[in-house]
């Protein structure tokens, strides 16, 4: 991806009355990018374009100086910067980039300091990949949006500091709140970026439902779909008639929460929860019509669906499914990141690292129930079969898709079953051990590949 760029590290200068909307750049990279000394550019850097002038001085090749009014003018911190510089001849134009701008929801600590919750590590890794891939990251809320600059935080010696910045060249979409994304401020926001051209992916959560829907459309994924159907009474007799044990999950919902499970005895029907405040413990009910009236004022008229309940494969009593993290490469094409078993905790059917799963290699989580051979075609059916429902995904959804986790079931005969697919997947997946994890860096390419892109489809 980055091939195709320079690698450019930006200077600050001290400013003088002869260089305050000027940068200085060796005579070698002018002429390698056919700028004549002396005369004027048009830079631009984020979402902002001006124009400057270009002075040749006695520097190393990968290196320009800019005046400290230069920076000043695109909102840039009083600081050194490294960046992918690409030089559009036809327009005269030297875009800088990328800026990333990723879109969260968070709070103040009593330091105050930015909480980014269950991404905050993860805001730090995308900084520290960007830093040393080339570009400049920070994070930033609704409230911080403007149609000019944009105030939010960007890392710098050790901790995320406040400032005014310009607008992104991308945004990456991790807003924690599925009522938030409803809500006006948000859908004023997109609009806003729809309108200066800033791509944004990821724009929404995605609800079970659609999924299952959208996936239903293609024929050759319905031996990978359980059965699935909306919450009401006619549709859960007809459910656990059919299958003797349902999923009763809410189609708004992620990490395992509020989820029921629903197994038909000889005599009775056996419930039991993911809910914290309910715990694990059965709830036994005589009859199909008092599991509709407790799950009915369970749900407060939120929506549910009531998916069919597949045996998965199990390792030690604790039944396991595998998260496939999907990413979108430079070409616009979907590949495996990563791919981790999750074991549920002991006494518990949801297996999401939230309620107390556990993390394993795929191969030895497979190896109690399948070969070493028929366990290595199954990982690279789950990789085939996660690209596939990325691929249909995104090609049906409104926006743009950069990143998918799949979640996907075993049977004990070995048969694939997708059982979710999340648009907004956590970051807990991966070996901790890696500095910049293999995501991160999918998802900084990307980005670089979405603001240049967006450059030169404008250009055209």
């Amino acid at each position: 991806m980055t091939g195709s760029f320079l690698s450019i590290s930006i200077a600050p200068i001290v400013q003088t009355a002869g260089n305050g909307n000027s940068f200085q750049a060796s005579s070698r990279l002018l002429k390698k990018w056919n700028i004549k000394e002396n005369t004027t550019v048009i830079l631009k850097i984020g979402k902002k374009e001006m124009n400057v002038e270009v002075h040749s001085a006695e520097i190393p090749l990968s290196e320009i100086n800019f005046s400290t009014q230069l920076l000043n003018e695109f909102y840039l911190p009083n600081r050194e910067h490294k960046f992918l510089a690409k030089y559009i001849s036809e327009k005269n134009t030297l875009q800088l980039g990328p800026i990333v701008g990723l879109l969260t929801d968070f709070q103040l600590n009593d330091n105050n300091e930015p909480d980014f919750r269950s991404i905050h590590a993860f805001c730090e890794e995308l900084h520290h990949g960007l830093f040393s891939l080339g570009g400049f990251f920070y994070v930033f809320q609704l409230s911080d949006y403007s149609n000019s600059t944009i105030k939010g935080y960007y890392f710098s010696d050790g901790e995320w500091t406040f400032g005014e910045l310009p607008l992104p060249d991308v945004i990456y979409n991790r807003i924690h709140s599925r009522k938030l994304e409803c809500m006006e401020n948000f859908r004023s926001v997109l609009q806003r970026v729809s309108n200066l051209h800033i791509p944004i992916f990821n724009e929404r959560f995605l609800s079970k439902w659609e999924v299952h829907n959208r996936l239903m459309q293609e024929e050759h994924m319905h031996p990978y779909l359980p059965e699935t159907i909306l919450f009401s009474k006619e549709n859960l007799l007809y459910m656990i008639e059919r299958h003797g044990t349902l999923f009763i999950k809410p189609i708004h919902g992620s990490q395992g929460r509020s989820i029921i499970k629903l197994t038909k005895t000889d005599d009775a029907f056996c419930l039991q929860t993911s809910f914290l405040s309910t715990g694990n413990i059965p709830i036994q009910k005589n009859s199909i019509e008092a599991v509709f009236r407790y799950l009915q004022q369970l749900f407060q008229k939120k929506m549910y669906i009531i998916q069919q309940g597949v045996p998965l494969a199990s390792l030690q009593a604790r039944p396991m499914d595998f998260r496939v993290l999907c990413h979108k490469n430079e070409q616009e094409l979907w590949k495996v990141t990563s791919l981790v078993a999750r074991i549920s905790n002991e006494n518990h059917f949801v297996s999401n690292i939230a309620r107390g799963g556990e993390l394993m290699k795929p191969h030895a989580a497979l190896s109690s129930s399948f070969n070493k051979e028929t366990a290595m075609e199954i990982i690279a059916l789950m990789k085939e079969l996660s690209v596939e429902t990325a691929s249909i995904l995104s090609s049906k959804a409104t926006g743009l898709i950069g990143e998918l986790g799949v979640d996907i079931g075993i049977d004990s005969s070995g048969k694939l079953w997708i059982i979710e697919v999340n648009s907004k997947p956590s970051k807990n997946f991966e070996d901790p051990g890696q500095k910049i994890r293999p995501s991160a860096k999918s998802i900084l390419t990307y980005c670089t590949m979405l603001a240049f892109k967006a450059t030169t489809e404008q250009e055209a």
